[in-house]
């Protein structure tokens, strides 16, 4: 499917009562929010959160106990508490929410809705990575508890540049008072706006009825609203997901790398495996944005990756063609072999290193200094890689083919806590 076409083959974004923070019963608007739950460097990243307010988001989608089963009951048990107390209130009527995030360099404006959910197969939504299945069971058990979507995913789709439209709405709606507007520690600056007209509504469904989205972050609540909504086999609610949809002809987003941090593997014995010829590696100078600069260069000729972790940078590039050749499906289009994430996980991963690709192995960690620390403090490896060029991760995902899990992180991120969605509310 064409980023257009048939009205009833396309994206149908539906309003909902938000329910949202009050900002009277709270600290700070800032200070209850998060990034998203994968986002989250634990657990530093977590104690810092949960200390910033004693009613963080985080205590929603990463409550912390012994058990599965106890975390998931205590994140609906925390949730049902700040309801009854009105820390968190329901909005007065369904709404479509416009939602802006502004940094230094960075202006983002996207519609927050509830998007009725369609299979991979249908063309309407473009999943373009692999998901863990036990992640998604995980999110899947606190959906089902705590009968609430806590974040919305996001997910982009090329929109025109025309008067009327989704895009217009957005861009009218940013002219009036916000619901809220509040700064985080990040330094970006967020602000909602309810849009409640009936005939801004029909122009924004209109619009993207003839649009095809791309998931940029969020494959793992996809996937959880899929599994949701099988297994509840009359229509309501678990037909439809929580979304940010950004046209990114007019706000295009930031591609950056998902780094892996190798627990069980030091650098030494990681480097002695790669001998033989099966890739280059070089020591390069710090510090890490000059690191990382280097391996931005090597990117450019071949695949490439930076080991870090003993307290030097290792740049590892020019793969052997032989390694490649074995390690490699040969079924898949070309743009997805020489992709850095496969050649990581096909031949390094389960050839050279042979690390079990589970959570207890490998971490998956999106910033750069965050997994060189880590590896550091751990006596493990840090694996930092070169961002994907969207138009690869599109092109891939309108051919049907996924990447491997985590291969991009798209942003800017929606900010966690700013508008959820009640399953009992709608």
């Amino acid at each position: 499917m064409n980023s257009s076409g048939p009205a009833e083959q396309g994206l149908r974004l539906i309003p909902f009562r938000g329910l949202r923070y009050v900002p009277e019963r709270v600290g700070s608007l800032a200070a209850v929010t998060s990034p998203p739950y994968d986002v989250v460097v634990r657990p530093d990243g977590l104690h810092h959160l949960e200390s910033a307010d004693p009613h963080n988001i985080v205590r929603l989608i990463l409550p912390q106990a012994e058990t599965a089963a106890a975390r998931h009951r205590q994140a609906a048990e925390t949730l049902d508490r700040w309801l009854a107390e009105g820390v968190i209130a329901p909005d007065p009527e369904p709404a479509l929410y416009v939602y802006e995030q502004r940094g230094e360099t960075v202006l983002q404006r996207g519609l927050i809705g509830a998007l009725a959910l369609s299979p991979a197969g249908e063309g309407i939504v473009l999943p373009h990575e692999d998901v863990m299945d036990d992640v998604v069971a995980d999110r899947a058990e606190l959906m089902r508890t705590t009968r609430a979507h806590l974040e919305p995913l996001l997910l982009t789709y090329r929109g025109d540049d025309g008067p009327t439209g989704a895009g217009a709405v957005v861009e009218r709606t940013t002219r009036r008072p916000p619901l809220l507007a509040t700064t985080t520690e990040d330094g970006f600056r967020h602000r909602l706006w309810a849009v409640t007209d009936p005939a801004e509504r029909d122009e924004v469904g209109a619009d993207l009825s003839r649009r095809q989205a791309l998931i940029a972050d969020g494959h793992h609540r996809w996937a959880t609203y899929l599994r949701l909504q099988r297994e509840h086999s009359a229509p309501g609610p678990w037909d439809h997901g929580l979304v940010l949809l950004v046209d990114t002809a007019r706000y295009p987003l930031q591609v950056r790398a998902i780094h892996r941090l190798l627990r069980g593997l030091p650098v030494p014995r990681a480097l002695a495996a790669l001998g033989d010829g099966l890739f280059r590696v070089r020591e390069v100078a710090g510090p890490l944005p000059e690191a990382l600069g280097a391996l931005a260069k090597a990117a450019a000729r071949s695949n490439a990756f930076l080991l870090a972790g003993d307290g030097r940078f290792h740049l590892v590039d020019r793969p052997d063609p032989e390694l490649l050749a074995r390690t490699i499906r040969a079924d898949r289009p070309a743009a997805w072999r020489t992709l850095d994430a496969t050649v990581l996980h096909s031949a390094l991963l389960d050839d050279v290193w042979r690390i079990p690709d589970d959570p207890a192995h490998i971490g998956y960690i999106h910033d750069a200094a965050a997994a060189v620390e880590q590896a550091e403090r751990l006596g493990a490896t840090a694996v930092l890689m070169h961002p994907v060029r969207e138009e690869v991760v599109r092109d891939l995902a309108r051919q049907g083919v996924t990447m491997p899990r985590k291969s991009t992180s798209f942003g800017p991120k929606p900010a966690t806590g700013l508008v959820m969605r009640s399953l009992t509310t709608d």
